[in-house]
């Protein structure tokens, strides 16, 4: 048997020995050792990681928009992420521009659309509701079934105008004739309420900026506990993502949570240009770090990239290093070593382990970082 690339040497975050072939862009092989030809071989040192392929499941990189954009390999195949998802930067009337743009990266893009039909044009989308339009958002679905991948409804104060929970309401009701794809949902200072917003919310929706460090978050400021509507929502399985950011991840409240037992679901970014190039975010890897040092186990942080992703968009052949799936990997290294991490609201904390991508594989073509 010859395959197209075999990695060899690898170990797992658990620390057990693998080896993986490529064959077509997919993975062919895995096993403990593999003995075969290959077009292409790469002996990695020892102690270097491999995983499935990073997921940032919430980014903004439609690089013709003015607020929120960045380039796809930027923050993708240059930072150890194979796949990312555009977080409703753009609406039905825009998205197929983007859609042009985007199959043009290296890294696996997705999106969610938003259900303002421009997107984020400006800050205040969904303050006119005639810009939700069901039937845009349905005809989108449709023309581009394998790029979009859900919906967004960004649900605070300076996004909504005066007009509530109702374009959380519409968003449901899109959600609901559309096969119940996933959304995610957005939250921020209110209004809307926190708890009005969760008591819309279903099991399998995904609440991002979670860990944010707002009065209308997830922690109560007088008792300095998570708040028990919280915990019903988290308990009725919406998903708990991190979204970090530049306003909307706080360390305290992610180690007040792990604390009381409340783990995020996974894990994400919110990066676009500003926040890569002048913080907090830089990158996913660094986001991942934050997590370590909130208190978080390396192999729980990597399934929160990867495996719990791919299940919560339905990427039947990502996420996992199995015999079928597609040829996205990443390889890496955990060096002891000090770097200084700082929140949205400029906390710091020292990280004593720092994740360094090494290569990025997508679809079986190798890229160094």
């Amino acid at each position: 048997m010859s395959y197209d690339l075999v990695i060899k040497n690898g170990k797992t975050i658990e620390g057990n020995p693998i080896e993986i072939a490529i064959s077509a862009g997919k993975i062919a092989k895995v096993a403990d050792k593999i003995e075969a030809k290959s077009k292409k071989l790469i002996e990695l040192e020892t102690g270097t990681y491999v995983s499935p392929g990073w997921i940032d499941d919430h980014v903004h990189c439609f690089e013709k928009m003015t607020l929120y954009y960045d380039f796809p390999d930027e923050i993708g195949v240059k930072k150890g992420v194979t796949t990312v998802i555009d977080a409703g930067t753009t609406g039905a009337e825009n998205i197929h521009d983007f859609y042009d743009l985007a199959k043009q990266a290296k890294t696996n893009v997705y999106a969610l659309v938003n259900i303002s039909k421009w997107g984020i044009v400006e800050q205040d989308e969904l303050a006119d509701l005639s810009k939700v339009k069901e039937e845009l958002v349905h005809k989108a679905l449709a023309e581009l079934p394998d790029f979009i991948v859900g919906i967004k409804a960004r649900m605070s104060k300076t996004v909504i105008g005066d007009n509530g929970i109702t374009p959380l309401e519409m968003a449901k009701k899109i959600q609901k004739k559309n096969n119940d794809l996933p959304m995610m949902v957005h939250i921020g200072s209110a209004p809307p309420e926190l708890d009005e917003i969760l008591a819309h919310m279903s099991k399998g929706d995904i609440l991002t900026h979670c860990f944010n460090g707002k009065p209308n978050g997830i922690l109560n400021k007088e008792t300095d506990q998570i708040k028990d509507f919280v915990w019903t929502a988290y308990d009725k399985g919406i998903v708990f993502d991190i979204g970090h950011g530049t306003d909307s991840f706080n360390f305290h409240v992610a180690e007040t949570a792990l604390n009381e037992g409340m783990k995020a679901t996974s894990i994400s970014t919110d990066i676009y240009i500003r926040n890569r190039e002048k913080g907090p975010v830089h990158d996913l890897a660094t986001t991942m770090e934050k997590l370590r040092v909130v208190g978080y186990e390396w192999a729980e942080i990597i399934e929160k990239v990867t495996a719990t992703p791919a299940k919560n968009f339905h990427f039947d052949t990502k996420g996992h290093l199995r015999e079928g799936y597609d040829g996205d990997i990443t390889i890496f290294t955990i060096e002891t070593g000090q770097k200084k991490l700082t929140d949205s609201n400029g906390f710091t904390r020292e990280a004593k382990e720092v994740i360094k991508p090494v290569k990025t594989i997508i679809g079986g073509t190798v890229y160094d970082n």
